[in-house]
């Protein structure tokens, strides 16, 4: 009886996780541009130079573009105040939480996260 009701509740938890935790879209900038309200994850390559201060009132500001794909004229600029990673840099993948306001997406406070680059690079032979 006891590993019945365990293995029901275990049930329930994986259908809700599964149904209601699909949660947070994650769109490069080109799927933005055909879903452009609400809020979703963007996940980009920056491109040209960021100017500005993350942890000024005017923020940092970047330009995203697909990072895989065929479509990489698509460019969506980016605002963005909190934590910047280490790695963040020009040609770096990155992944930001945010909505579109009036033409640039506005990220949250410190989501702002590089992709690891050394998990995509070929294993050193020894």
């Amino acid at each position: 009886m006891i590993a019945l009701s365990v293995a029901a509740v275990l049930a329930v938890f994986i259908l809700y996780t599964s149904v209601a935790g699909a949660g947070t879209p994650q769109l490069q900038p080109s799927g933005l541009m055909v879903h452009p309200k609400g809020n979703v994850m963007l996940v980009g390559r920056v491109v040209g130079q960021p100017s500005g201060d993350a942890h000024a009132t005017r923020g940092l500001h970047f330009v995203l573009r697909d990072a895989k794909g065929s479509n990489n004229t698509t460019r969506v600029p980016v605002s963005y105040q909190g934590t910047v990673p280490e790695l963040f840099r020009t040609g770096r993948e990155v992944v930001v939480e945010g909505s579109l306001q009036n033409g640039t997406f506005v990220a949250k406070q410190g989501s702002l996260s590089t992709k690891c680059p050394s998990k995509y690079a070929p294993a050193k032979k020894t």
